[in-house]
């Protein structure tokens, strides 16, 4: 590449950025899965948020859930991170172009939603939630966190291992390149 901004950029420097882009987005599952791999160092709580992240992919690979819902699960705090307050908005941005809107909201919000089984130990409302009662994703997103998420902390649990849905990941995530979602 050759510009130093890029409205001076050539057709041929852009077919660079876009073959990076490809090269990114290929290698996105892969980078994904060790995300969950390196939260094994969370130790807050009896079960390690990996070993949380994979329980709730477990339990919703065992539930029949659709694979589209199973990598949410098993992706669902890999934000934790970098962003505890807002993990779901980091997970559901990364996984914006691959899911559907339903699962992005879901993603994006289940934090909150998941306050309903604390709330009250902090002074919180724990049906802060029902502002989003007439959403299409709220039946979604109450199920997702009392199936899976809120109860996957059980150290007895036998999980699949994580190679069981790296397959799954390659195929929720195996869509061709399309520019950014407009903002939601």
């Amino acid at each position: 590449m050759h510009f130093t901004r890029m409205d001076q950029g050539s057709d041929e420097d852009f077919q660079i950025l876009k073959h990076v882009h490809e090269q990114t987005l290929t290698e996105l599952p892969d980078r994904l899965m060790a995300m969950v791999n390196d939260l094994s160092a969370d130790q807050a709580y009896n079960l390690n948020r990996r070993g949380h992240s994979i329980q709730a992919a477990t339990r919703a690979l065992r539930d029949g859930a659709s694979e589209e819902l199973i990598v949410v699960a098993l992706f669902h705090d890999v934000g934790e991170a970098l962003g505890p307050m807002n993990h779901g908005e980091i997970a559901a941005s990364i996984l914006r172009p691959f899911i559907s809107d339903d699962h992005y909201k879901l993603l994006k919000y289940h934090g909150l939603f998941q306050t309903y089984f604390y709330a009250r130990h902090l002074g919180l409302d724990p049906n802060a939630r029902d502002q989003f009662k007439n959403e299409s994703w709220y039946h979604m997103t109450v199920d997702f966190c009392a199936k899976y998420d809120e109860i996957s902390f059980d150290p007895s649990y036998p999980n699949e291992p994580i190679s069981t849905f790296a397959p799954m990941v390659h195929r929720v995530m195996n869509k061709p390149w399309l520019p950014p979602n407009k903002a939601v």
